[in-house]
């Protein structure tokens, strides 16, 4: 088996590859053509024409071809072969079809690797502990990770073709119905499959959470036979998966309440950290996280099993949680108008996600904690209970104020009444201007704002309204 020296000179393709890999027919240009990247319009570089929802990427060849592209990738000849032969006289490329182009590319890059690969996935948290994973795995390795939130059929492959220099990746896997982790586990091939956990998200689309946790398992189809899965002893339906249907795989598990592999214990939660204590090789360590919150205890704790299993040392293992950076609009802390503080989590909203927003804020010192929630999307008929849930968590965090937006949220606001929050502190907006406006008369110097809703529900709006 080749060794990571021998194999990073072949990092780059030959147009003449990508036509064999993809079954491509070469319309002009040189099949001796060095292919350097696929991801980035710059000087030199392949465009790979992706159609889209609202957009179809062969309409823009030629501007990626005057932007510098040198080969292009198309599933459609938007010009004649003759036009494209005398006008643009670069290299073209048909497929049949350009995302499974792009994934046959990566997955062909992928096999002349010969490094760790941690794969993520989960219902909430895959993002936070994927950054966890990184920074400790980046105590031993160059590492590749994904990047924002590229984590489906065409973000997997483009952060795999971004492999050069790196000797370990770590790849986030997300999915709305069930069959699409099947797709991205057999590219990337993992060598250790993490699951964070199998909640509601997603419910509406799947059905229940059994058909959830089925979607989640997918990713251990492309799991090499040595390897490792990892995951959260806590979460009751991979505590019972682990009980009774495991026994084919090698599980290593994480937990607080559940006896686990490795154990968090002395949870002290901080206003801008947590501190809490774990055993490693019979040895009690000390771990500190930059940022508050149980959830990032679990956060941490997964990437600690992580880098036991690759055999990087406890004390770097430390480091690397200590030091570990989280991906924006992932609960960072910002400085709002009139020295307020601004706890951002706009990109997205589950149950979990939003009782985890909730727990992060009640912890946070401060005047008022106010809360502004917006609707908690494809939940299905669990759409009234889970908001409903959300009430109770503003009551049981003794939240100060709640703002929400959207009619299912109306809920929220209902069930946070019954439980004897007072009216004048429940705040039920139509619009996102109309929360604006209501925020802005009632914040005062150092009060903490929570703003917590799914990216398509616009909260950017109302962040960047209240924003210093």
């Amino acid at each position: 088996m080749q060794n990571w020296e021998e194999i990073d000179n072949m990092k780059d393709f030959l147009v003449k590859d990508i036509l064999e890999i993809c079954d491509g027919k070469l319309i002009c240009g040189n099949q001796e053509e060095v292919c350097e990247d696929t991801r980035n319009i710059q000087k030199g570089d392949v465009y790979v024409a992706i159609r889209g929802e609202k957009y179809d990427g062969n309409m823009f060849v030629t501007e990626a071809i005057q932007k510098g592209a040198k080969v292009c990738i198309v599933d459609k000849l938007c010009k004649t072969e003759e036009e494209i032969k005398k006008y643009l006289k670069k290299t073209i490329i048909l497929v049949e079809n350009t995302v499974k182009a792009l994934q046959e590319l990566a997955k062909y890059k992928r096999n002349l690797y010969d490094i760790p690969v941690v794969a993520v996935t989960g219902s909430v948290g895959k993002t936070s502990t994927k950054d966890a994973i990184a920074s400790v795995m980046k105590q031993k390795y160059n590492v590749l990770k994904t990047e924002g939130n590229l984590n489906n059929h065409i973000g997997v492959p483009l952060t795999i073709l971004r492999l050069k220099e790196h000797n370990a990746m770590v790849i986030e896997m997300g999915m709305n119905s069930l069959g699409e982790i099947s797709v991205l586990t057999n590219i990337a091939k993992p060598t250790i499959c993490v699951i964070t956990n199998v909640t509601t998200a997603h419910i509406g689309i799947l059905g229940s959470r059994r058909n959830i946790l089925k979607a989640k398992l997918e990713i251990l189809e492309g799991m090499k036979k040595d390897g490792i899965v990892i995951i959260n002893n806590d979460n009751d339906m991979l505590h019972k998966w682990k009980e009774t249907e495991s026994s084919e795989y090698k599980v290593y598990t994480y937990g607080v309440e559940n006896e686990s592999d490795l154990m968090a214990k002395s949870i002290k939660i901080e206003e801008n950290s947590t501190i809490f204590e774990s055993n490693v090789n019979n040895e009690k360590h000390k771990i500190e996280v930059p940022v508050p919150g149980t959830h990032f205890v679990y956060n941490s704790l997964c990437a600690m099993s992580v880098g036991i299993n690759l055999g990087i040392g406890i004390e770097k293992i430390k480091n690397g949680i200590k030091t570990m950076e989280l991906t924006k609009n992932r609960m960072d802390v910002l400085a709002g108008k009139n020295n307020t503080t601004i706890i951002n989590g706009c990109y997205n909203a589950s149950y979990d996600s939003v009782k985890a927003g909730i727990e992060y804020l009640a912890h946070y010192k401060g005047n008022k904690k106010i809360a502004v929630l917006g609707d908690m999307l494809e939940l299905g008929n669990y759409a009234k209970e889970l908001h409903e849930k959300v009430g109770e968590e503003i009551i049981k965090n003794k939240i100060d104020v709640l703002v929400t937006v959207g009619g299912e949220s109306k809920n929220t606001c209902k069930k946070a009444k019954e439980l004897g929050m007072d009216e004048k502190n429940i705040i039920s907006c139509e619009t996102r201007e109309e929360a604006i406006e209501k925020i802005q008369k009632i914040y005062e110097p150092k009060d903490v704002i929570l703003i917590k809703a799914s990216l398509s529900m616009g909260f950017m709006e109302i962040k960047k309204a209240l924003e210093e």
